[in-house]
Formats: structure tokens, sequence, C-alpha cells
């Protein structure tokens, strides 16, 4: 199988032969016409599942680049259930695919109740009881979107990276320190009302900016890059 997690900035690819991965890579979105030179190639009879989140027109460029590898291609959707998860959405299907994903990853990691957090362009943290459930989830905008937000909308601040600090007394310092903050804020919440709810928990965490929101976190968070990945490698060996 060839597996994609296709973000809104950039795409995480693992190539998997009987539970293996052979390799694995990550580019930026407009390169990804360059998958099939990377991948080089796939077996007859390969499967291609694909974690989308990046919109249409890069769902029907990667059809296009695709095609040269002659596997058969599936575009993952949330479900109402699958993979010993239940999706406790509204709407099911309007879950994203790779919040989907990586709590499948997180039910199969080991047992008992996860929050699920990606920290990307936007982050999301999602809640999973110990039963399989998944109670519903925040999305809020990712450290750089914070920053270019008070960038764009202040005439003083210039969005700039600072260091992480308990009292910042620079601009740049106040900036990032205020961004990771309010995520570690809403990441302590809905850790606090799962904790309620369900006693034992523990937090997976990934993301291209996972390291800067674990830094000085008073909750211990387990880091897994891939875990869009490995859900996507569970729901394949699963017939999905």
């Amino acid at each position: 199988m060839l597996l994609l997690d296709v973000g809104n900035s950039r795409c995480k690819w693992t190539l998997v032969q009987n539970g293996a991965w052979l390799r694995q890579g990550v580019l930026e979105n407009r390169d990804l016409a360059r998958l099939p030179e990377l991948v080089g190639g796939l077996p007859a009879g390969s499967r291609i599942l694909v974690s989308n989140v990046a919109g249409e027109a890069a769902g029907a460029s990667l059809r296009e680049y695709l095609a040269a590898l002659q596997g058969e291609l599936t575009f993952i959707l949330a479900e109402a259930e699958r993979c010993g998860v239940r999706n406790g959405y509204r709407e099911p299907q309007r879950l994203g695919s790779d919040r989907w994903a990586a709590l499948i990853a997180a039910r199969h990691r080991a047992p008992g109740a996860w929050l699920v957090v990606n920290c990307g362009t936007a982050t999301t943290v999602d809640a999973l009881s110990a039963q399989g459930e998944f109670l519903g989830g925040l999305i809020l905008p990712g450290l750089s979107l914070m920053l270019d937000s008070l960038s764009a909308n202040t005439a003083l601040l210039t969005a700039q990276e600072g260091d992480l600090q308990d009292f910042p007394r620079d601009t740049a310092a106040a900036m990032s320190s205020g961004a990771v903050r309010a995520t570690q804020g809403a990441i302590l919440h809905q850790f606090g009302l799962l904790q309620q709810r369900e006693g034992s928990v523990r937090c997976l965490i990934s993301g291209g900016a996972a390291g800067k929101v674990m830094q000085g976190s008073s909750i211990p968070c387990e880091h897994d890059e891939y875990m869009v990945l490995r859900g996507l490698q569970i729901l394949g060996e699963e017939g999905a």
C-alpha cells in the first residue's frame, strides 16, 4: 500500500508491504507532481489510500499524478463506525479524514481514553472515550495562523519567531508565547474534561508545531509524527 497524508501545506507518505514501512517522506503540496518519482513504482495489485484535507483542487491533481502508479486509489472519508471507533459527529462524513485516521491510530495504539491533538495549519483537539467513541473536538488556528492574524490585523505587530517565556519582555516572545500558551490552554481544558468523564487519559500529539506545543506543557504527551499514516494503514489492512 501507498499511504498519503495530504495536509493544508505538506504531504507525508509511506510505502507499506506486509505491514512494514519500506520508506517514507515528506514534501510540500506544491511538489505533489513528484510523488511517482519519489515512490518509484508500485507492484501490481497495490492500493493507494489518501487522506486529503487540502481541498478539491489538490484531490484532482493527486488523481492525475497518481494515475501513473496504476494502483487502486481510495480517498478515505470518515464513517459512522470503523476499526473500533464510533463517530459521534452529527454528520459523521463531515469529520476531516485526517482526524478520523488519527482517532483510529490512537484507538489501536493502546486501550483507554485518548486526547488526540494535531498541531498543523489548524490545531485539532479530539476526545476519544475508552469505549472507542469519538466524543467531539476543537478546531483552532495553528501557531502560525495566530501570529499571521496578529500581524495582519494590528498596526504595530509583525509575525516574528520568539522564544517561549513565562513572562516575555519583547514583542516577538510575547506573540509566540501567547500563541503557544493559548494552544496549551485549549489542550489542558479538554484533557481535564475528558479526565473527569473517563478517569485515566493519555494524550497523543502530532503536527509540525507539536514540539513547540509540548514545550513546558503541564500534561504528558506521546509524540507520533505519523499517526494519520498509521490510521490509514489500519484502515487499509481492515479493508477500507
